[in-house]
């Protein structure tokens, strides 16, 4: 197993090298302030990879679900540098109708991410550690949406060419991507919590029946 997350650490440093090498090279740049087909490419990439391999590997899925789920919740705290955002908004160096709804949606969870890993991330609190999953990924969502198709909605408005160019192009390439597919393997975390919990009452019943019929 330890090898294995030797290999997956592999896939996950060769992504941020592809998005690092097309950033440099102008692959994302939305200059035209069209919509952002590259960029969506990118970010949607990954997660369609993943979501293929952990169905098809049994291996790689053992190996996500024994990931801790602390650390996994508590690495979204690297969203409060969504605060980014919102200043550039303020010199106009990126569109209001993406870095506002962006910027202050990664605030909101980066900024709560210690709490829920702290208090939430176990089967006493199953609900609400889901939720809050499933808050985050509706942000990742909202945030690209917006960002490809921020040119097609406001003219006179700053463009979106910012997003589109290194450093900022590594947050929708890679790091979007890398933080939704951690919300997912969290939240199927959180969904074997219940089947673990319910083997474990029936467990306990069993023993507590043969107990009471001296066997």
């Amino acid at each position: 197993m330890k090898n294995y997350g030797k290999f997956v650490v592999g896939v996950v440093l060769a992504w941020f090298i592809f998005a690092l090498t097309a950033s440099a090279r102008g692959v994302f740049n939305n200059g035209a302030n069209r919509f952002g087909f590259a960029v969506a490419f990118a970010a949607l990439t990954p997660i369609l990879l993943f979501f293929l391999w952990f169905a098809a590997s049994p291996r790689f899925r053992q190996f996500a679900l024994s990931l801790d789920p602390r650390i996994l919740t508590f690495a979204q705290a690297w969203r409060v540098v969504g605060a980014t955002f919102v200043v550039l908004q303020a010199y106009r160096i990126l569109p209001a109708i993406f870095a506002l709804p962006a910027g202050y949606g990664d605030i909101a969870i980066g900024a709560t991410a210690p709490f829920v890993a702290w208090k939430l991330a176990d089967p006493g609190h199953r609900g609400s550690f889901i939720l809050w999953q499933f808050l985050g990924i509706s942000d990742l969502i909202i945030a690209v949406s917006l960002g490809t198709t921020a040119g097609l909605r406001v003219v006179q408005d700053a463009p979106i060419t910012a997003m589109t160019v290194l450093p900022l192009s590594l947050i929708p390439t890679f790091f979007v991507p890398l933080f939704t597919i951690l919300h997912v393997i969290c939240i199927a975390q959180a969904k074997a919590w219940k089947t673990a919990s319910l083997n474990t009452v029936q467990s306990k019943r069993l023993v507590n029946e043969s107990l009471a019929t001296g066997f």
